[in-house]
């Protein structure tokens, strides 16, 4: 008889890279989320986390996630539908309902539950998601809990998409979904022509901005406020809390009677305990702090064009990115593994990404600032690359 635990005894891939020394996942870091991290008592710049505009260790945000255990305790130790919903917890999906122009919004446990029941609560039996090819998992997941079907497009390919829209029966339940920011790329989907396309074929739009969220628009309220689409042209807009809001948790905004549907049918939500109150109280302070100061974001566009800069005239190639994610393209995976050694010798966090995660022969270095870096920190990564980079034989 088969053994279901064979696969497991079988797979070696991970074993390898680290009997070679090239293994560059769970890192055990030793300290905050920081420009700079402690990791087996040495000291790396930290050029590989999501915290963009540097709130994980900020003390405003500690005195609020402290002042929120003093008063409710470390978790609420049930769902929201139950016995775990606080005033915390309502209060701030009325702020982030009114931060992203919609009537009302939602809260998960993480960003990864979020997608996973906004999706499959959605998408029934005979309706379509219609999604990037390079949407994050989260999102196909969810479509896979569904009882729909998926079909997919082209990175940010508006003939493709209209191709794809075309063969679906004119009668079927349509729900258009992108990221907003693309987590590897960090270029930006072309919402205008999204919702042009959604509109002439009667689809709904669901626009994930997880890494635009903060980033990305005048004020930092994402996608929609970046491209002046905040007049109802986008259905529904989700996010992560765990990129600008420096902690954990994922929320969904949109018309009052959907999230409401949402609240009493997303599985995801309802069958997980909530967020604990100190991620609450942290998330609605950056919030705060983003909505009444744009000096940090200023700050990390300012850092990034220069790393950016930097890396370009050394050779390298950035791909399309008009964000803080740069993903430093590096061919083979092989190429990768030694970039990533080499930097990390040299005191270099950095996150290797390889195939199948990209396609093969685009292994990349995906390089993320923090707007607390400083110009001496992208001096140094950029110095780190151009050596590391002519040991290997990527740039002359």
């Amino acid at each position: 008889m088969a053994d279901i635990f064979e696969k497991c005894r079988n797979y070696k891939d991970a074993k390898v890279a680290m009997r070679m020394g090239i293994y560059g996942y769970f890192q055990p870091i030793e300290s905050a989320q920081g420009p700079e991290v402690m990791l087996g008592g040495k000291k790396y710049i930290m050029a590989g986390s999501n915290n963009y505009l540097g709130l994980a260790n900020d003390p405003e945000m500690k005195k609020a996630a402290l002042a929120a255990v003093e008063k409710y305790g470390t978790g609420v130790a049930g769902s929201r539908l139950l016995n775990g919903n606080t005033k915390l917890a309502d209060n701030l999906e009325e702020k982030l309902a009114k931060f992203k122009r919609k009537q009302a919004g939602l809260l998960f446990a993480t960003g990864y539950q979020m997608n996973l029941g906004v999706v499959s609560c959605l998408i029934k039996k005979g309706d379509y998601a219609i999604v990037d090819k390079l949407d994050h998992a989260s999102i196909l997941d969810g479509i896979k809990m569904s009882e729909g079907e998926m079909v997919r497009f082209k990175h940010n390919d508006m003939a493709d998409l209209e191709r794809v829209l075309a063969k679906i029966p004119a009668d079927a339940g349509k729900l258009i979904i992108v990221d907003g920011v693309f987590s590897m790329e960090g270029d930006i989907c072309p919402l205008p022509d999204i919702v042009k396309i959604g509109k002439k074929y009667g689809a709904r739009i669901m626009v994930d901005d997880a890494h635009a969220t903060g980033i990305i628009g005048k004020t930092g309220r994402g996608t929609c406020e970046h491209f002046g689409l905040e007049n109802g042209e986008v259905d529904l807009i989700v996010g992560t809390c765990s990129k600008t809001f420096a902690t954990v948790g994922g929320f969904v905004v949109g018309d009052e009677d959907i999230i409401h549907y949402m609240r009493h049918n997303a599985r995801s939500q309802i069958f997980s305990a909530s967020m604990p109150p100190s991620c609450i109280a942290s998330i609605t302070k950056a919030l705060e702090l983003i909505e009444n100061d744009t000096s940090r974001r200023d700050n990390l566009f300012r850092l990034t064009a220069k790393l950016k800069k930097g890396l370009e005239d050394l050779g390298y190639d950035l791909g399309t990115s008009t964000t803080p994610i740069l993903p430093v393209h590096v061919g083979s995976n092989e190429n990768c593994f030694k970039m990533w050694r080499a930097l990390h010798e040299m005191g270099i966090f950095a996150n290797p990404v390889v195939s199948p995660a990209v396609p093969p022969g685009r292994a990349l270095v995906r390089l993320t600032l923090m707007a607390t870096h400083t110009d001496e920190h992208v001096q140094k990564i950029t110095d780190a690359f151009a050596q590391a980079g002519r040991a290997i034989g990527i740039i002359k």
